[in-house]
């Protein structure tokens, strides 16, 4: 712990009381009522959120249970037999490291007893950088695809052993950029780029695409479509659409230097929601609000089960990338 802030430093059971009880919390340890009729089959299982405090996201069930349940219950610390404490320590070890974190330097920094251990937890906590109704993108949006992996495909939009992932970005005028969102896809048909942009911009904005023909039907899904063919155009693909190849190389440069680029399929949407929690948290000045910010997820998040996890059975959850 001598690594961290004086504020994780010195963090105790009451102080990380203070902090469970500041997300809305009924306490950092133990179980309470769960409160629900009785009649509910999932009851022991999922738990009544509302009854242990939580936002209210399964419906109330009138008192009578006699069953007690963690706190912890329905968020990502669900089951849990680390300590809080450590689950914090992590999260701000996970945000204050500028260019990501490791599962081994997370074992190492903390004195987990397994990488397993550490590996598990950051992987609990990327599925809670999706954040429930955030915004769509909305203005100048470029968007485009580029391709992930530790070997060569074949030329062009033709790939056998990359995962593709599609990139849109807002863009600032005079200059700049905005928010970003990313998305692992199976192919770069319409159905796959469109339905994408449809799920992360506002209709009516304006999306700025090369010339590819898995873009043609946008106009017809009600945004304004406008197109640059770059055989036609004497400048380079990063001249005419800056803001996705930056955000391209930022990501496959984030991906080798903290993660040496070994990121198997399964798990590629949950790095695609750290990369794009830190990008668009980067212009934060308190890191701190960004631990908080975590944790304000975490809670608030369907807990993630290790073999879920492991299996790769996140991913369909995990496709609308993080706020």
């Amino acid at each position: 712990m001598d690594l961290f802030a004086p504020e994780l430093e010195s963090i105790t059971q009451e102080r990380g009381q203070r902090l469970w009880s500041g997300f809305g919390m009924t306490g950092l340890v133990g179980s309470t009522w769960c409160g629900c009729d009785g009649l509910t089959a999932s009851c022991a299982r999922t738990a009544d959120r509302t009854s242990v405090g939580l936002p209210a996201m399964k419906d109330s069930h009138a008192a009578g249970c006699i069953r007690r349940i963690s706190v912890t219950a329905g968020t990502i610390f669900h089951g849990t037999r680390t300590p809080l404490t450590t689950w914090f320590a992590a999260a701000w070890y996970l945000t204050n490291q500028k260019h990501g974190a490791s599962a081994l330097g997370l074992q190492q920094v903390l004195g987990l007893g397994s990488y397993q251990t550490a590996w598990t937890m950051l992987h609990k906590y990327r599925t809670a950088m999706v954040r429930p109704g955030r915004e769509l993108l909305s203005g100048d949006i470029e968007v485009d695809e580029t391709y992930v992996g530790t070997e060569s495909g074949t030329a062009g939009r033709h790939v056998e052993t990359k995962d593709i992932v599609v990139i849109a970005v807002e863009k600032h005028s005079p200059k700049g950029l905005g928010r970003i969102r990313l998305r692992r896809v199976d192919d770069v048909s319409g159905s796959s780029l469109i339905g994408f942009i449809r799920d992360v911009t506002q209709p009516g904005s304006v999306i700025l695409t090369d010339g590819w023909q898995g873009y043609a039907e946008l106009a017809k899904s009600g945004f304004v479509h406008k197109r640059t063919s770059l055989r036609a155009d004497n400048d380079p693909a990063h001249v005419v659409q800056p803001g996705v190849h930056r955000v391209a190389s930022l990501l496959k440069r984030w991906l080798l230097g903290t993660l040496h680029g070994g990121v198997s399929s399964k798990h590629l949407d949950a790095y695609l929601n750290e990369f794009t929690f830190r990008f668009n948290r980067r212009t934060s000045r308190q890191r701190g609000m960004l631990f908080y910010r975590l944790i304000e997820q975490a809670v608030v998040t369907d807990p993630a089960p290790y073999k879920d996890i492991i299996g790769g059975g996140l991913s369909s959850r995990l496709g609308n990338h993080a706020e």
